[in-house]
Order: C-alpha cells, then structure tokens, then sequence
C-alpha cells in the first residue's frame, strides 16, 4: 500500500489539511478558519495574532501527521502570502514545525491545481470546464476540459472584498453595489484574459464561499460533504442567498442553518464574487466541488517519481 501523504493549503482566511494515499480515499480532511490574510490588503504585512492562530493549527496538523505515519508532506501559501512583506518570518516558524518549507504558488499555479482537483472525478464529456476558486484574497478562474488551458488570478475574494469595500453591518446598498462594480471590472480583465470562455458547459465553484452557499441552500444543520459535493447551485438560488444574508446583521448570519459561524463576517463578500460572475457571464447553474487545491496538491505529492 502506498504511504499516505499530506497537503497543507493556506490561504488567506482558512488552513486545510488532508491526507490521502491514493488522491480518492481522505484518511483525515481538516480545515480551520485562522484569517491569516487579516488586514494584509492595507498593510502589506502578515498580522502578529494571526501568524500564531495560524502556527498554532499547524500544530495541531503535525499531530495528525505523525500518527498516520505520514511520509510526504507540501504545505502551499497563497494570497496572503505572496502579499506579505514578512512572510519569510512566518515560513521559518511553519518549517519549525512541519520539517518542510512552505511554498509561495503563484495564482497560476493555484489555478492549475484547483483544476486539477476538481475535474478529477468529473466526465470529460461535461467539458469545457470553468472552474472558479474563491479565496480569501484572490480568485482563480480556470478553463478547459482534461487539463488547464487557460487560467488568471485576480485579487478580489471574500476577506479583501470585506475590508476593502463593507463599513458597516450589514453593508449599505452603496457598498455593495460599490464592491460588485469592482468585481465587474476584474472580471472584464477574465473575460479578455480567456476569450473561449463561454465555450464552458460546466460552471465549477470552489472554496469556503460557495460550499457555505450550498450548505445554505439545503438547509444543512451540520456540514455534509456527500451532500455538498456536485450540488447544483442554480443562479435563482445563489441570488436568494445573497439576498438573506447581505441584509441581515453578522450576529443574525450565525442563526442561519449551514452556514459556518466563523465565515459569517466575510460570506457577503464572496457572495459578491460568485453573484457579479454569475450575472456578468451568464451563468445559470454552478456545480458545487469539495474536491480543490488540496486534492491537487495531494495528487501532486502521490505522481512525484
């Protein structure tokens, strides 16, 4: 039997782990919210507190990793990482733990791997693809249909769209129309980056925003990947959401069943980029993945020779 392996991803809002010995079978799927990314879009720097809340889950990871006898581990850092001017202080503490040196991917990068995750377990005949990654601090749009052929990254996401554009709670009118006609743009820059794109016969949400959304939607009292994974989010649903929980206050979002307390103050935000993508492409339907970066990740780690 092959050893299993481990992939770490850290983003801007939450650390995933997973480990796996073949890419299909999860011995262990864990995922914690630490916002490392928090306040990274105006300071250019990588907060005290939440350097440690994120070491802390590492920690916590290292456990997990040891009693599996885990024998290959990459961690990759995204966003708020590559944004982070003190980065490296962050990379040395997470080394102390882990034993491997977190890699800065590029939004590129990212893209393929999240492309890769998710299409593992879909036909081909659903192709084209367009799979979108919402993150805390960027989204990846990625096209094609066994691999990536186009992909760009863009710094919009549910932490960078909060802070940057929500100053009040629940945000104005104003502010939302404000945050969507910003992601409007960025996704102009989308739309001439992957002229094919409305070749796409399978829309693909990925990350935290849109699982949430699903949750939401289905009314789930506690997560249920088997439920979640491969839902279709229909463009109707996506904007009832929307509409329930950008007028409500973040102490009312935490009431709401399936959606996760602790991405109750950033979930508007990302409900921006999933809506504004929706409306400005056409989009009528999403098929929700739980299957993303950190399934790439591990597939990367199981076909190294």
């Amino acid at each position: 039997m092959t050893p299993p392996v481990a992939a770490i991803d850290c983003g801007t809002n939450s650390v995933r782990l997973l480990i796996t010995s073949d890419g299909r079978t999860q011995i262990e799927r864990l995922m914690r919210i630490t916002r490392l990314g928090q306040g990274v879009d105006a300071t250019r720097r990588l907060n005290e507190a939440a350097i440690e809340r994120t070491l802390e889950v590492l920690r916590e990871y290292r456990e997990v990793i040891d009693r599996h006898g885990v024998t290959k581990i990459r961690m990759a850092a995204t966003s708020a990482s590559r944004d982070a001017s003190n980065r490296d202080e962050f990379f040395e503490a997470a080394y102390e733990i882990l034993g491997v040196m977190p890699e800065v991917i590029s939004g590129d990068e990212e893209g393929r791997l999240s492309f890769l995750g998710a299409t593992a377990d879909l036909d081909p005949e659903l192709g084209p693809f367009l799979v979108c990654d919402i993150g805390g601090g960027s989204t990846e749009f990625v096209f094609g249909t066994t691999e990536a052929e186009s992909t760009i990254s863009v710094d919009m996401g549910c932490v960078r769209i909060t802070e940057a554009w929500f100053h009040h709670d629940p945000p104005t009118a104003e502010e939302l129309s404000q945050a969507i006609s910003v992601i409007e743009i960025y996704l102009d820059d989308v739309l001439r980056e992957i002229p094919n794109l409305g070749e796409a016969r399978t829309f693909v949400g990925l990350a935290g925003t849109v699982s949430n959304t699903a949750s939401v939607e289905l009314g789930l009292a506690e997560y249920d990947r088997e439920q979640i994974h491969h839902f279709v989010l229909t463009k109707p649903a996506v904007e009832d959401v929307f509409r329930t929980l950008a007028t409500e206050s973040i102490a009312e979002r935490k009431e709401n069943p399936g959606l996760e307390e602790q991405r109750a103050d950033v979930i508007v935000g990302g409900l921006c980029v999933l809506v504004a993508t929706m409306r400005r492409l056409g989009l009528s339907n999403c098929l929700v993945s739980e299957s993303d970066i950190l399934d790439g990740l591990a597939m990367s780690l199981l076909t190294e020779s």
